[in-house]
């Protein structure tokens, strides 16, 4: 099929990482017959057509075939073809359908991944169905949807855009019953002649021609299959006095594993060769890369579950690529992907020869380092001298980033692996203080690095893992913190009703563990979303809650905005003497912490909520009395904003001339050419 650089069949780029640079050219052997059938199988009629109907979705080919086959390859070099025809000019968007243990990747994780390569992210904290709709809304116009390795078809229906334009690709082992129109082409091994083109791309031509014969014999050992033709044709160019008989002879000898079926039985074999070959410190390597999260891996991964030099580790990932073993993106922080065929070799090895508690210790080895590198990731945009960069001077060179820009290179190259990282020492439950250390550092270094509204769907599933920790050890702190960040993201996207039972929940988390910080903050966020939900005489006693915990413990910036928001719900519930006197509260105790642009504005509410209860006058006098204070902070956005608020009020009580002075004061402040606006009180945001 391809060189040593052929995807054979494992798991395709995950969304975020680079693609190949610098990486040999791709060269592509043999398959010509299934090349042609899968083409005229785009041009065939389907089920609708025939019955007179327009087609009403996507048509799906799909490529059949045990891993290794070089199923992926195929469809690969199929979407080459036709994205270099033009009929799809919007591109190939592709995701992995089954992780690297076997298990059906989530529609809810699939759509999201395929979202973000369209460039919309999906809604935090959507589930499959909402996120699988909006997939197939974002799918109008001509694209090719490459879904490998699909379990089975309920994980392919979900993805199917309504779109006739679109083509999806699929790879599997076996047929997608209950797809209609759907027929596979199904690919076993190479045939002789693109099997011995694919093992001399590896070694060079000369070693086929002095034993053309037992090179075909070899290919027929590897059963065509390409992954195995690749690690032979590795293991031949790194043993160059070794001849096409002597790997031929070794691979015979091999017994074969009665547990494996037969037609995985020759890539079995292939892979047992290689890995006996390797020099024991390089076999632990490669076993331990079964725990790399995702199957995704670079050189920092390799040394901290090794234990070893990040040096000895890099060159050791280097061997492995040329032996067939991994595969590398080739950029310059380079990445290394542990192919799904090999992965379940990988992890049979990993639990046969390694002792459970040396394997944990490796775990916690790499959540350590992940930890560290997360912490230097974001130390490295805070300013010079300050506490996070002297500790990050203590760090050894290996962990440090030079710049900010490399740090947030790092963090996009290594995202997937870093969110399957923290799903795993989630799920595995027995380092559970490792993996809340690691959520909490990759927390802060995607909001610091990608802004916490860029980031908000890793976060909303980050927060969850923190839950579920917080759940599973009984630790009601952490649990009311993981519940007040997962409901602010809910009340963001507007799942507000949802927000308000978990707030309550942080409620009574925070009371648990006896925390005035979190009673507070979800007394006040529960008053906010009644708020929002329009029940506003709900919302004041709640935030007189959350008012009453702050008086006693003299919180006065709290108890200030408190006040504001108090006055807000009073006035939207039409209660203005309520209002008015929760105005006035929060003004005076602006002025107590010397902050006169709000208690400026929080005089320019109560002035709105005096006008609001027809007493013209007495608005008057307040909204002059804001405009004076607005004068002592020198803030001249809020002077102009003010000056307009008492023009306003000046034309409503019958002296335009007077409004016109104002005005007029307005725009000199703003500038002739820039639009004068009212700034509302910061105190109303919910």
């Amino acid at each position: 099929m391809t060189d040593q650089a052929v995807d054979t069949s494992g798991p395709a780029s995950a969304a975020g990482t680079e693609g190949p640079s610098g990486a040999a050219p791709r060269q592509f052997f043999g398959r010509e017959r299934e090349l042609k059938e899968l083409k005229a199988d785009i041009e065939r009629a389907g089920l609708d057509t025939l019955a007179g109907r327009k087609a009403a979705r996507a048509r799906v080919l799909l490529i059949a075939g045990r891993p290794g086959s070089g199923r992926t390859a195929l469809a690969e070099e199929l979407t080459r073809a036709l994205l270099d025809t033009g009929d799809y000019p919007d591109g190939l968007l592709r995701v992995r359908l089954t992780d690297l243990g076997g298990a059906p990747v989530p529609t809810e994780r699939t759509a999201r991944d395929l979202l973000d390569q369209l460039g919309a992210a999906g809604p935090p904290g959507a589930d499959g169905d909402e996120l699988s709709q909006l997939l197939r809304e974002a799918l109008t116009d001509r694209h090719v949807l490459l879904l490998d390795d699909a379990a089975d078809a309920e994980q392919v229906d979900p993805l199917l855009p309504d779109n006739p334009g679109c083509l999806v690709v699929a790879t599997a082992q076996g047929p997608l019953t209950g797809i209609p129109g759907v027929r596979p082409c199904t690919i076993g091994g190479l045939d002789k002649g693109s099997a011995v083109q694919l093992l001399a791309g590896g070694i060079g031509q000369v070693r086929i021609t002095v034993d053309p014969l037992t090179a075909e014999s070899l290919a027929e050992e590897c059963g065509g299959q390409p992954a195995a033709l690749v690690m032979i044709g590795g293991w031949l160019a790194a043993h160059p006095m070794a001849s096409v008989a002597d790997v031929t002879k070794q691979l015979r000898e091999l017994p074969d594993d009665a547990e494996q079926p037969t037609g995985a039985r020759p890539l079995a074999r292939a892979f047992r060769l290689v890995y006996e070959s390797l020099p024991q410190t390089a076999g632990r390597i490669l076993r331990l890369l079964a725990l790399a999260p995702a199957g995704l891996a670079d050189a920092h991964t390799a040394s901290a579950l090794a234990g070893c030099s990040v040096s000895a580790a890099q060159s050791t990932l280097d061997d492995f690529v040329r032996l067939g073993l991994l595969r590398t993106n080739g950029a310059e922080l380079p990445q290394y992907e542990v192919p799904g065929c090999l992965a379940p070799l990988l992890q049979a090895l990993l639990a046969d020869r390694d002792r459970p508690a040396e394997i944990q210790l490796a775990r916690a080895r790499l959540l350590e380092r992940t930890v560290r590198q997360l912490q230097s990731c974001r130390a490295i945009t805070d300013p010079e001298g300050s506490e996070a960069r002297r500790k990050l001077a203590g760090l050894p060179r290996s962990l440090r980033f030079p710049h900010p820009e490399a740090a947030a290179a790092w963090l996009r190259i290594r995202r997937p692996a870093l969110l399957a990282s923290a799903r795993i020492a989630v799920e595995d439950g027995e380092l559970d203080t490792l993996a809340r250390r690691l959520v909490a550092a990759l927390v802060r270094a995607l909001a610091v690095h990608q802004g916490t509204e860029a980031a908000a769907s890793d976060l909303y599933g980050l927060h969850g893992l923190v839950l579920a920790v917080a759940e599973r050890r009984e630790l009601p702190r952490e649990r009311a913190a993981a519940l007040l960040n997962l409901a602010d993201l809910d009340a963001r996207t507007g799942r507000t009703q949802e927000a308000l039972t978990r707030y309550r929940a942080a409620l009574d988390a925070g009371r648990a563990a006896k925390d005035p910080y979190a009673t507070g903050r979800a007394m006040e966020s529960v008053g906010g979303a009644y708020a929002e939900l329009g029940d506003f005489n709900r919302a004041s006693d709640w935030y007189g809650r959350a008012l009453a915990q702050r008086l006693t413990h003299g919180e006065l910036a709290d108890e200030a905005r408190l006040y504001g928001r108090l006055g807000s719900v009073h006035t939207y519930a039409g209660q203005y003497g309520e209002a008015l006197r929760n105005w006035r509260a929060a003004a005076a105790v602006y002025r107590r912490l010397g902050d006169l642009a709000a208690q400026a504005r929080a005089l320019s509410e109560a002035a709105r909520v005096q006008e609001y209860a027809g007493r013209p006058q007495e608005s008057l006098r307040t909204c002059q009395e804001a405009v004076e204070w607005a004068r002592q902070t020198k803030d001249v956005r809020l002077q102009a904003a003010l000056e307009l608020r008492l023009a306003d009020t000046l034309d409503r009580l019958g002296d335009p001339a007077a409004a016109g002075l104002h005005r007029g004061m307005a725009q000199r402040l703003l500038g002739k050419d820039e639009p004068a606006c009212e700034i509302r009180s910061g105190s109303t945001e919910n």
